[in-house]
């Protein structure tokens, strides 16, 4: 086989975590290149369904199929509706999931793809064909709407400044490239301050990042995810998920957090019921784990990952998030 063509972040913690055996089943919700389904395959004898939206990522990885015949499996779908996605195969339980919520390099290096401003493309940012993408909401979106996109899911703070230029660049024609994007947001945003050499992140960053993951609705996705891995994982199977930014990785703590009983666990080695109700997780890691040194010099795009994991109870699911079932 091939050199994979994304490095998998946290790789070993995650597997460890998930603590593959032989005849587990376990899902790789967000496949990429695979780097994780691989990892649990060569672990031990188990079976991997790897669900990936992108058609890309899915062609990618045939060879997997190949070289794992009869244990490994590729879904075209979101990870979000994963429990129908396996029961059209007539798998109703698993042992583990994984979650890598970070985009796949092949993604981020395409520049066709639109998902950066390291190399100039259309501006596209859509993880499949389908739905608006990210010219559409720059060029039609109203000035306010835009400036919400940015504020709440960029955490940018001059999030106005940067709508009203777009507003009034697109008056003069419509943007339609990663680079004349970029270009308009730099050109509003403060010069880098001396306090950081003249370093730090681009300032078109957070806007990309609003962009991608209103145009993917990435954190509905989510919720929708941690939800069917509640009603599908096994009790004793684990859920591990890597987040990269801030909006990710608070969604997935309150989740674990929530449903294992939160605060008032008087053991951690047994959660006690929390309103009533009886904790759907025991959480795994306290903290989130973050990658060492060591990997994030291999891999810069490790540095801002982190990874928390929880393990099921027999508790019954607590239903989607947001609409709880009563206790």
């Amino acid at each position: 086989m091939t050199a994979p063509l994304h490095t998998p972040v946290l790789l070993r913690e995650v597997v460890a975590a998930l603590n593959p055996l032989a005849g587990a089943v376990f899902v790789d919700g967000t496949l990429g290149t695979g780097g994780y389904s691989r990892a649990l395959l060569d672990a031990a004898g188990c079976t991997v369904w790897g669900i990936d939206r992108d058609p890309e990522a899915i062609a990618r990885t045939a060879p997997l199929a190949e070289s794992y015949a009869g244990r490994f499996h590729a879904l075209h779908g979101r990870f979000g509706d994963m429990r129908e996605l396996l029961a059209a195969h007539g798998v109703t339980a698993v042992d583990g999931i994984a979650l890598d919520l970070g985009m796949s390099s092949p993604q981020i290096d395409n520049a066709a793809r639109g998902f950066s401003f390291a190399k100039d493309g259309p501006l596209d940012m859509r993880m499949s064909s389908d739905g608006e993408s990210a010219a559409d909401v720059v060029n039609q979106a109203a000035e306010g709407e835009l400036a919400d996109i940015i504020y709440t899911f960029g955490e940018e703070r001059l999030a106005r400044r940067i709508a009203r230029a777009i507003v009034a660049a697109r008056a003069e024609r419509p943007i339609a490239t990663t680079a004349e994007l970029a270009g308009i947001v730099r050109a509003v945003m403060p010069k880098p301050s001396r306090k950081t050499g003249g370093k730090g992140i681009d300032p078109a960053t957070r806007t990309f990042q609003a962009l991608r993951i209103h145009v993917n609705d990435e954190l509905g996705e989510l919720d929708r995810g941690l939800a069917a891995a509640e009603e599908i994982v096994r009790p004793g199977g684990r859920l591990a998920v890597v987040s990269f930014h801030s909006l990710e990785d608070r969604r997935v703590k309150q989740f674990l957090r929530d449903r294992s009983g939160g605060a008032s666990r008087s053991s951690r080695h047994m959660p006690e019921a929390r309103a009533g109700r009886p904790p759907a997780w025991r959480l795994i890691t306290r903290q989130a784990v973050k990658p060492g040194q060591a990997e994030c010099d291999a891999n810069p795009r490790a540095r801002s990952a982190r990874l928390r994991v929880g393990e099921r109870t027999d508790a019954p699911t607590w239903g989607p998030l947001g609409q709880e079932a009563p206790a």
